[in-house]
């Protein structure tokens, strides 16, 4: 599919801070990037690296007063499938050794807290029949609703709040994921047909010796999603990142079908 993806962040920061931002269309199989341009108001010194493992592109510059960020792109995200119930969970010893690291608990998704529950819930599945059946159940038993958490709310939380948003599903899920011992990891991207538009954390689980991407909430198409960043959870995909608060003046995300 072909898509058109475009995002404008109008921040200000005062005092003046260093910022990364990622919101640049990772280079990744399969995701091949047609056009682009970015700008930034006012012009200021920055640069756009690459990482190894994702090929992720974060943005960094130091930022003073009101900044706008400009970014678009073309791309064609190739063909992308929904999990297979018949796609097939590895043994540990098995598993790439570059993958062993989303097996473990991390900052927002403490999977060893959950090792009973998964079993009770859904110990005789397997591969993808239990991720379906994991995502089935954050569907059944926790609401889309802004405002009940924030950027420090973990899986535990929203395990017990039972609401949250698309970063909170998408942690709830790698945690559960994790907890059944399949190797689960987040995944920022531009979402086709997303409403209201705005940046979409989804996770990717490893089964049939492959990565497949899940949307927990329901919300976009897989289809339809663009790759931005990826890592064990919303800590490493944030699309942008200060030490110091800054202040959101504006921002849009759009994404187009061409």
């Amino acid at each position: 599919m072909k898509l058109r993806v475009r995002s404008e962040l109008v921040y200000r920061f005062d005092p003046p801070m260093d910022a990364i931002f990622q919101i640049h269309v990772a280079h990744w199989p399969g995701q091949q990037i047609l056009e682009e341009t970015l700008a930034l108001t006012p012009a200021v010194p920055f640069r756009v690296d690459e990482t190894v493992d994702f090929g992720t592109r974060p943005l960094r510059a130091r930022l003073s007063g009101e900044v706008t960020v400009l970014y678009e792109a073309l791309v064609d995200n190739g063909r992308l499938t929904e999990l297979s119930s018949a796609a097939v969970q590895h043994d540990w010893a098995e598993l790439p050794v570059e993958v062993l690291t989303y097996l473990w608990p991390s900052r927002y998704c403490p999977s060893d807290q959950f090792g009973r529950f998964v079993e009770r819930e859904f110990g005789t599945l397997t591969g993808g029949t239990r991720v379906r059946a994991i995502v089935a159940w954050i569907a059944e038993n926790v609401d889309y609703r802004f405002g009940v958490s924030d950027g420090e709310t973990t899986a535990a939380r929203t395990f017990i709040d039972r609401a949250g948003v698309c970063r909170d599903f998408t942690h709830l899920g790698i945690t559960l994921c994790r907890a059944a011992g399949i190797p689960a990891r987040a995944v920022s991207a531009y979402a086709f047909q997303l409403a209201p538009p705005d940046f979409h954390a989804v996770f990717e689980v490893w089964l049939s010796d492959g990565w497949w991407l899940i949307d927990p909430t329901g919300l976009a198409p897989i289809a339809g999603l663009v790759r931005i960043a990826s890592g064990r959870d919303a800590a490493d995909i944030a699309f942008l990142s200060t030490r110091d608060a800054c202040e959101m003046v504006r921002q849009s995300v759009t994404v187009e079908a061409v």
